[in-house]
């Protein structure tokens, strides 16, 4: 009897396992699939007749291309190059000077970053770019962004530099390293993968931001792809899907392969590498 219910239960997680995993499916071969068709609609179907000229039609709009080979690009290149920069060292001076209460401040900085979201922040912000004449900029947007995402890097860069242990850097000031000559060739190729791990969790995030870009940009040259994508609606608001679809698919690709790179050359671990 008891082999029967454990059977049983197998069969039923698999089964719930199965359904779940289509659920979640069915709109990856959705998007997989509506972008080759020239009839396509909510349903999953295949296209026929198989066809590229959403494709081309969405690299005739000049507008629509600049904003995601260029303007995403630099927006979101931009933040992740300045957060993952900044959050190492930052992360490398909390784990390493004597500062009191650093770790109530590290809790406190993810705390007051999660309860101040960019939304309730947004009026405050604005007039902040404003003043500083930053308002349709790119440097303003990528400022904006890396003050939003740099409390979350510093708390996860921390957990990778905690794991140096300390008699490495002992051993390096014997041998007469500078600071900077430690931290390059001690603490820098470990923490490493952790650097990996916030710099594409920073482009993900501002890939796929709308909010920040469409309130501090005006002219349609600077505007990224999660703004362009609306260029791709009827006058009445209705999804032309043919070609929202052909964007989104292309929209995904530099995303899913900075992943696939990064995982394959570094590996993903929110944790560090080395205990003492």
């Amino acid at each position: 009897m008891k082999m029967v219910r454990h059977v049983l239960a197998r069969v039923l997680f698999y089964a719930g396992s199965s359904i779940f995993a289509a659920i979640f499916a069915l709109p990856m071969i959705w998007l997989l699939t509506a972008p080759f068709s020239s009839r396509a609609n909510l349903s999953v179907e295949w296209p026929d007749p198989f066809t590229l000229a959403n494709f081309v039609r969405i690299f005739d709009n000049t507008f629509a291309v600049r904003a995601l080979f260029q303007n995403s690009i630099i927006q979101a290149g931009g933040t992740m190059l300045a957060v993952t920069l900044i959050a190492t060292l930052a992360a490398y001076a909390l784990s390493r000077a004597p500062i009191r209460g650093r770790d109530a401040l590290s809790y406190g900085l993810v705390l007051f970053s999660s309860i101040v979201t960019g939304t309730a922040a947004m009026v405050p912000l604005f007039l902040m770019i404003f003043n500083l004449g930053l308002i349709d900029t790119q440097i303003g947007v990528i400022l904006v962004f890396t003050g939003g995402f740099l409390p979350a890097a510093i708390f996860i860069m921390r957990d990778f530099v905690d794991s140096i242990p300390r008699s490495y850097e002992e051993s390096a000031i014997v041998a007469g390293a500078s600071p900077f000559g430690m931290f390059r060739d001690i603490a820098l190729p470990i923490v490493r993968p952790g650097m990996m791990v916030v710099g594409v969790w920073t482009f993900v995030n501002v890939w796929g931001s709308f909010f920040v870009p469409f309130i501090l940009l005006r002219s349609p040259v600077n505007m990224p792809a999660s703004v362009a994508i609306y260029s791709f609606y009827t006058e009445g608001g209705t999804p032309i899907i043919t070609l929202t679809t052909a964007y989104a698919l292309l929209y995904t690709l530099p995303v899913l392969g900075l992943y696939l790179f990064v995982n394959w050359r570094y590996g993903f671990r929110f944790f560090g590498g080395i205990k003492s």
